[in-house]
């Protein structure tokens, strides 16, 4: 497999008649002086910026719905995603230190942990994800932000493909779309120089048992879920990946206040997948979300 060939291929996607306007719209967007304040919520503020392009930057980014990592706020415009990511972010910073280190986010949607990151002055960061429209997010942020972040329109598949391994690589809330979990790890560590490190987050179920649930048709209204394990089947699916060393960091059940109905996605979440009658369960009738966090070494 080529990348550069896979990169071309992947540009393609500009030209998507959902994606070229949105483009076209970031590329008219006026050039200014910004401070940014890399926060819980990643402020931006543009200096000397007039009513009529504030209007013009809120019209854009409303373009770009659904939001759904976040919060970020231009000047005073508040985008209120669906996900406080400040959250996720908060509770793994204790874990790594980044500075001078090559960092990969994979599944990174539109950069908020990326830009967070750049608080901790990384060598580089590097994100991996697919999708046209997160990648507009980024875009559109980083017009403002102008950081040194790498954008790749790849996934998960293309990391041990690429030009350099990295120290740390991130994989948050992407496990359990991949219908071969085992081969997904294997690319993690493959992705990683000696002594990386892989921080993840992913569904699970309670219990000891070495067991997973595979949701028929979805879990809590998603369709694209394959595989929720225990944490002892986390553990070994790391383990037969090549991972030589498996913490478990937190366990969260996911509540209201990190992920909710916000006027920046125009569609359902989290009170819309459980069951009205019962929030421990969801509409089909399994656990309710709950996730856990680890950090799995390569020596």
């Amino acid at each position: 497999m080529n990348l550069d060939e896979v990169r071309l291929e992947r540009q393609k996607c500009l030209s998507w008649k959902n994606i070229a306007p949105i483009n076209s719209a970031i590329e008219q967007l006026e050039s200014h002086e910004c401070s940014v304040v890399f926060g819980d919520i990643i402020e931006i503020e543009i200096e000397g910026i007039s009513k009529e392009e504030k209007e013009k930057i809120e019209q854009t980014a409303k373009m770009m719905k659904p939001w759904r990592k976040g919060p970020f706020k231009i000047s005073d415009i508040l985008i209120d995603s669906e996900w406080r990511s400040d959250k996720k972010y908060d509770l793994l910073t204790p874990y790594f230190n980044l500075q001078e280190k090559i960092v990969g986010d994979i599944g990174c949607n539109n950069g908020y942990y990326m830009f967070r990151m750049l608080a901790q002055a990384p060598k580089k960061v590097v994100g991996f994800d697919p999708s046209a429209l997160y990648y507009m997010q980024f875009k559109f942020l980083n017009h403002y932000i102008k950081s040194d972040i790498v954008y790749e329109l790849l996934g998960v598949e293309h990391l041990e493909l690429y030009e350099h391994k990295f120290d740390l690589l991130f994989c948050l809330g992407v496990l359990y779309h991949r219908s071969d979990p085992i081969t997904t790890l294997k690319s993690l560590y493959r992705g990683l120089n000696d002594d990386g490190e892989l921080f993840l987050d992913t569904f699970m179920i309670d219990g000891d048992d070495e067991v997973a649930l595979c949701p028929q048709n979805t879990y809590s209204k998603i369709p694209n879920i394959y595989f929720i394990p225990t944490v002892s089947t986390l553990k070994n699916w790391c383990f037969r990946a090549g991972f030589s060393e498996v913490e478990v960091l937190n366990i969260v059940k996911t509540e209201s206040d990190e992920q909710r109905k916000t006027p920046w996605i125009d569609t359902q979440s989290l009170e819309d997948f459980l069951d009205p009658s019962d929030a421990s369960r969801t509409l089909e009738g399994y656990p309710a979300p709950k996730r856990v966090y680890i950090k799995a070494k390569k020596n």
